[in-house]
């Protein structure tokens, strides 16, 4: 398995491992439109008949160990986790000016943002350990938004999971489209996502009465709730929210 830092190995142990569980890893190239991609794909290979799949997207630093550490957790509990790449092979940041810069260049452009996410979930339903019927996508920060813009896209996904992401609207309403559930995980003090903003994008949702969404504010979260090592890491939070996609999960999963 990939080593991990401290900090995110001690996040996967909170995942045991299941008996007889052989848990591999690997590196993953792809591309898109001639971009050069390298995501990252964890499952557990002692499950040998096709097995539901998530598609994680990395929040505005990229593909960093942060959501690696997720993925390997989703595959201790059986799901084929797969963490996109949507900046590029190697486009990693530390600094705050870079992250905000790389992930500006798709906050302005949303048709790139949407067809990076759709390029690895073609990876994913290709993969023969995958059931291409059984496909979610979660999102931190900078990826729930692009995990939200994907859900528009009309994929078929069973559900769709944003954490602390930025809830951006659509004028007109651009829900139409949308396949499975969504459950959306946000902080109640994130300066990033204030009340009136869940609110105008409840109200988007609501302007298609059969979708099914559920919008969980959780006190004292800021941006970043879920990120361990940060300022902005809320504890009760990330564990209240994780229990909460694991069970949605579940659900939308059956059968």
């Amino acid at each position: 398995m990939t080593e991990l830092s401290a900090v995110h190995q001690q996040l996967v142990e909170t995942v045991p491992a299941g008996a007889g569980a052989r848990i591999e890893d690997r590196v993953v190239p792809y591309e898109h439109d001639g971009q050069p991609l390298e995501g990252y794909a964890a499952h557990d290979t002692a499950i040998v008949e096709p097995k539901p799949a998530v598609l994680v997207i990395h929040d505005w630093t990229g593909l960093r160990e942060y959501p690696k550490a997720r993925a390997q957790m989703l595959a201790r509990l059986g799901y084929f986790a797969f963490a996109a790449d949507l900046y590029g092979t190697g486009r990693r940041f530390d600094r705050h000016e870079e992250s905000a810069a790389e992930a500006g260049k798709y906050y302005g452009n949303l048709d790139l943002m949407r067809a990076r996410v759709r390029a690895a979930y073609d990876v994913v339903a290709k993969d023969p350990a995958v059931d291409p019927a059984r496909i979610s996508v979660i999102g931190y920060c900078f990826g729930g938004s692009a995990a939200l813009e994907f859900a528009r896209t009309g994929a078929p996904l069973a559900g769709t999971v944003s954490f602390h992401g930025r809830l951006l609207t659509h004028e007109p309403a651009d829900v139409a489209a949308i396949s499975g559930s969504l459950l959306i995980a946000t902080g109640a003090a994130d300066p990033v996502v204030p009340d009136d903003a869940v609110e105008a994008f409840q109200d988007e949702l609501r302007t298609r009465p059969e979708l099914d969404w559920q919008v969980t504010n959780y006190s004292g979260a800021q941006h970043g709730f879920t990120l361990p090592g940060t300022p902005a890491y809320h504890p009760v939070a990330d564990r209240r929210s994780w229990r909460e996609m694991v069970a949605f999960l579940e659900e939308v999963n059956i059968g």
